[in-house]
């Protein structure tokens, strides 16, 4: 009796136990499931959702992926759950398809796309080139921001919460700048990179002060980067910290990128400072010099700014000094004056980021606007698409009927953009 009781017992332990192969079989008939589900389109979203809370990664792994590929807002609860995954890959697949929704195509750019999986451990490619942001029309509901913003705070790797600040960067996150700032002390210089560079684009200033301490960071590129949100967020209580930078540089790069700092906070007490490097031989310094001065508006520094732009031979100064000239004042348009200049360097790839920019920050002035309007009536399709983006930043409703224009234009790319400046422009002044 003894005996049989055994037999019995062992028989139920043998049939509790569960069966690995079986389990591995129905996981991999839910995965083929949420594909065939995918292949219905956009109808199948609420029936692929439930998957993500699968006990099998690899079932909420092909989920998350699936909605990644369809895309659009129905997508969007779903994915922001599986932002809180305990799996790498999931995350960082999550992040990148929230992105996706309101920036079409980041799949194709984002880090999701190089991930290499070892075990539960992933690694991820992170370009350097990191200038995608969403039109400021464009408008992300906090429940996407927050999500992302504990990722970035508190992801499974540092890969997923580097990730997590690259979009947040992207997304014009505003809600998560607390969370970008606790990840600056994570000493993960991939982590502190993004976060600075997101910070940069929300342009928040009152994360200035929360960062300054990264300009004596070791990190060449974190130091530089910390440069370029203290003077992007104008935080004139770091003006001593770049200073010593410049004083006391850790490379060539870091002292350009300091003087430059500099001349975005604008300082008076700092013309000094500007007026020294405006004749240096490195034409990097001489155009943070030339941008110092342009942001002081001194009228004294007209007569030596238009000296060093007719002797300049270097384009990369040249386009500063032009800048600093047409804020002074200078807003005839002839062949060679500043102002066509700038317009000139619309078309140049090499300049046109720079040549927008500093366009972006003179078109504030209606005057400014004025003697550019003309312009657009024979200009070529770099020029019509750079003041497009430059108007739609800085104009105001004067520049209505000029947008408005561009959308009747023969070429299919300055019509495309001049609907997406008018549409962010009113945005802006309405």
């Amino acid at each position: 009796m003894k005996r049989l009781t055994l037999l019995l017992f062992s028989a139920v332990l043998t049939f509790a136990q569960p069966d690995p192969k079986q389990d591995q079989s129905d996981a991999r008939q839910r995965v083929r499931a949420v594909r065939a589900m995918a292949s219905q389109g956009q109808d199948a979203i609420p029936k692929i959702v439930p998957y993500i809370r699968d006990a099998d990664t690899s079932v909420r792994l092909e989920a998350v992926k699936a909605l990644d590929d369809l895309g659009g807002p129905k997508t969007v609860d779903g994915l922001v759950e599986a932002t809180r995954d305990n799996d790498p890959e999931i995350q960082i697949r999550a992040a990148d398809g929230l992105v996706n929704v309101y920036l079409p195509g980041y799949l194709k750019t984002g880090v999701s796309g190089t991930l290499k999986r070892a075990g539960d451990s992933i690694r991820a490619k992170f370009t350097d080139t990191n200038d995608q942001i969403i039109d400021a029309y464009v408008e992300v509901p906090l429940p996407v921001i927050q999500a992302l913003g504990r990722q970035a705070r508190g992801g499974v790797s540092f890969e997923v919460r580097a990730n997590a600040a690259r979009a947040l960067g992207i997304l014009r996150g505003q809600a998560a700048v607390p969370d970008l700032l606790e990840a600056l002390n994570s000493k993960d210089n991939r982590l502190m990179y993004e976060s600075l560079v997101a910070l940069q684009k929300i342009r928040d200033p009152a994360a200035g002060p929360g960062l300054a301490f990264l300009l004596r960071d070791l990190d060449e590129k974190v130091r530089i980067a910390a440069l370029q949100a203290t003077g992007i967020l104008r935080n004139q209580k770091a003006a001593p910290e770049v200073r010593e930078a410049i004083d006391h540089p850790l490379t060539s790069k870091t002292q350009r990128e300091a003087l430059e700092a500099l001349a975005m906070i604008a300082d008076p007490a700092d013309r000094g400072v500007f007026l020294r490097y405006l004749n240096d031989k490195d034409d990097g310094l001489r155009a943070g010099a030339a941008e110092g001065l342009a942001r002081l508006k001194n009228p004294g520094d007209r007569i030596v700014l238009d000296k060093v732009f007719e002797s300049e031979r270097s384009s990369n100064a040249r386009v500063s000094e032009a800048f600093a000239l047409v804020s002074l004042g200078s807003r005839q348009m002839s062949e060679f004056s500043p102002l066509q200049y700038l317009l000139n360097n619309l078309n140049v790839k090499a300049y046109r980021s720079t040549a927008i920019a500093f366009l972006t920050e003179l078109a504030r002035d209606y005057e400014v606007r004025q003697a550019i309007y003309p312009i657009l009536t024979h200009a070529t399709r770099d020029e019509k698409t750079g003041i497009s983006i430059v108007l739609a930043r800085s104009g105001d409703r004067d520049s209505e009927p000029y947008l408005e224009a561009l959308l009747k234009d023969s070429d299919p790319e300055v019509m495309q953009e001049g609907t997406r400046s008018l549409r962010t422009l009113r945005t802006r002044v309405r």
